[in-house]
């Protein structure tokens, strides 16, 4: 027997629809480029959506399911793009500017992608592909003016945004197919070239709304909510979508992600809630420290993107009062997988403790299910003292990839996150190691993540890479690379010291290595293949074994 609801589609328009309805005059305020603040209402903003969703069509031609790119900051404009492109029954692909050439080539050809919406200061890397760009049809440029050089060395046409949005606009929006994809995002591999993940509607708007349970965002019309986390990176890891869900406003920081700028447009506009990367908020607390500063309105920030050392968590917290929700996920999960917060049953017990449980990458929101599994795919979940392969299933998580036939899930549809996990007795998952990552020495596994963050114990290290060098007797042995706290001078036997209060004796690096900087990935990742090709040798070139 069927039930006698009704069949409402879980569209991305309906949220901007609710936001404009019953939220109105509920305020966006973005800073821009030029450094100038737009601030306008959900009311306008929606308004001005609509008039670009109509001349996607009458303009520039598009159809449904047609593909359109975005290379751009968080602003207003984006923001405006993301709704209508999605709104109109098409696709949209957030190109993340700060990937390799070759990457965004790939990606874009790869996308077929029809028209790129881009910010001006972009533009110099289109037109080093300007010849290789396929199915590209036309440029839009984020600004309300265009400079006729600009298109030099283009043979496509050039549009202003502005002229975009015009008087003619669609009546409502479209009733959409929920399984429809609209949204397409591209995993920054380290190996190998970028692989899309294509999200449905309906995946986005489950996502957005499990998300913002009150275990995990909790937010509310009374948050102003501050995307930190790029746009053209893994969704904005649903900011975008849940802030409107609920009627908070929203402050867009462009391209200001340095700490002075984001102090400023915190204690100006009141913000409540944001989310990032651990070193946006590592900068942002040397910042505050430095300056005797505060964030009087902050409550909550979410940190993810990797994990957060626990001494980061305890400063915030205890020194500002502001809460640290630790967060993990992938792309491929829309992003977010799990959130740490602490449960009813841990709340008694001392901070320190709580502590632990806080620096864990922690339990699953609603809509997603893990499981732990061995090297033969036997279920472990519940044997918290081994760790295993980190399967996840859920509705907004990938089944196979962008223009790709082999589906990338098991029978039972869990994707294989590549990640080495263990989930504690009290539900809370941790992240051992990624897979490829794992140092096998004499036939023993050691966790290079587990060596990184206890060297973030130490007060002079500010980031750490754990890697696995060439020995002729144990196969491979761990060496530890760091990167010093400003002004901070290094002693690789105090940093030994404070391994060895945590670290097994035989799980101990063989050297460490101070250097000025570590390699990342355009989305801040740590480029492991990079550190191995380099210092795979190290041991047996500098008579260490």
């Amino acid at each position: 027997m069927l039930g006698l609801m009704q069949n409402w589609q879980l569209n991305v328009s309906k949220v901007i629809q609710y936001a404009q309805q019953n939220y109105g005059s509920q305020q966006i305020i973005s800073q821009n480029y030029d450094d100038h603040i737009t601030q306008l209402s959900y009311k306008e903003v929606e308004k001005r959506m609509r008039c670009l969703a109509w001349s996607l069509r009458n303009v520039l031609g598009l159809e449904r399911g047609d593909v359109v790119a975005t290379m751009a900051w968080n602003n207003i404009r984006h923001f405006e793009i993301w709704y209508a492109v999605m709104g109109s029954d098409m696709v949209c692909h957030t190109v993340n500017p700060r990937l390799f050439k070759d990457q965004i080539r790939y990606i874009i050809n790869h996308a077929q992608d029809k028209y790129i919406f881009i910010e001006r200061s972009f533009i110099p890397i289109l037109k080093t592909l300007a010849h290789e760009l396929a199915t590209l049809k036309g440029i839009i440029v984020l600004t309300k003016d265009l400079d006729p050089t600009e298109s030099d060395g283009f043979t496509i046409p050039f549009f202003c945004y502005e002229d975009l949005i015009g008087e003619q606009s669609i009546d409502e929006w479209p009733e959409i197919d929920e399984n429809n994809a609209c949204a397409l995002c591209y995993t920054s591999g380290t190996t190998g070239n970028p692989k899309g993940v294509c999200f449905s509607q309906r995946a986005l708007v489950l996502h957005a709304m499990a998300v913002n349970g009150g275990n995990f965002y909790g937010l509310t019309h009374n948050d102003t909510v501050l995307p930190v986390v790029p746009m053209f990176h893994a969704n904005a890891w649903s900011n975008i979508f849940s802030a409107p869900m609920c009627g908070a406003k929203l402050v867009l920081p462009d391209r200001h992600l340095d700490p002075q700028s984001l102090y400023t447009l915190i204690n100006s506009y009141q913000v409540t809630f944001s989310a990032g990367v651990p070193t946006v908020w590592l900068a942002l607390l040397d910042y505050l420290n430095t300056h005797n500063g505060q964030l009087k309105t902050m409550t909550r920030i979410v940190i993810g993107g990797s994990a957060c050392a626990a001494s980061t968590i305890e400063a915030y917290e205890k020194q500002y009062n502001i809460k640290i929700l630790h967060a993990w996920g992938m792309t491929e999960m829309s992003p977010i997988g799990t959130v740490s917060t602490i449960k009813p049953e841990l709340q008694n017990k001392p901070y320190q403790e709580q502590l632990q449980f806080k620096a864990k990458q922690g339990i699953p929101i609603f809509t997603v299910e893990m499981k732990i599994t061995d090297e033969n795919g036997i279920n472990i979940t519940d044997d918290s003292t081994h760790s295993g392969h980190l399967m996840v299933r859920g509705p907004a998580i990938v089944a196979t990839y962008f223009k790709q036939d082999t589906p990338v899930i098991d029978d039972d549809n869990y994707f294989k996150t590549g990640d080495i996990a263990i989930i504690d007795e009290a539900g809370y998952m941790q992240i051992r190691d990624r897979t490829k990552d794992l140092i096998k020495s004499g036939g023993e596994w050691i966790s290079s993540i587990e060596l990184e963050n206890t060297a973030l114990f130490h007060p002079g290290v500010a980031e750490a890479a754990a890697i696995a060098a060439d020995h002729p007797k144990w196969g491979e042995r761990p060496i530890l690379l760091v990167v010093a706290e400003k002004e901070c001078i290094l002693d690789d036997k105090d940093i030994l010291t404070t391994l060895k209060d945590h670290i097994v004796k035989w799980q101990l690096p063989d050297a460490i290595i101070v250097v000025d900087e570590l390699p990342h990935t355009a989305t801040g990742k740590l480029q492991k293949t990079v550190l191995r090709e380099k210092y795979q040798m190290y041991l047996i070139d500098n008579n260490l074994i």
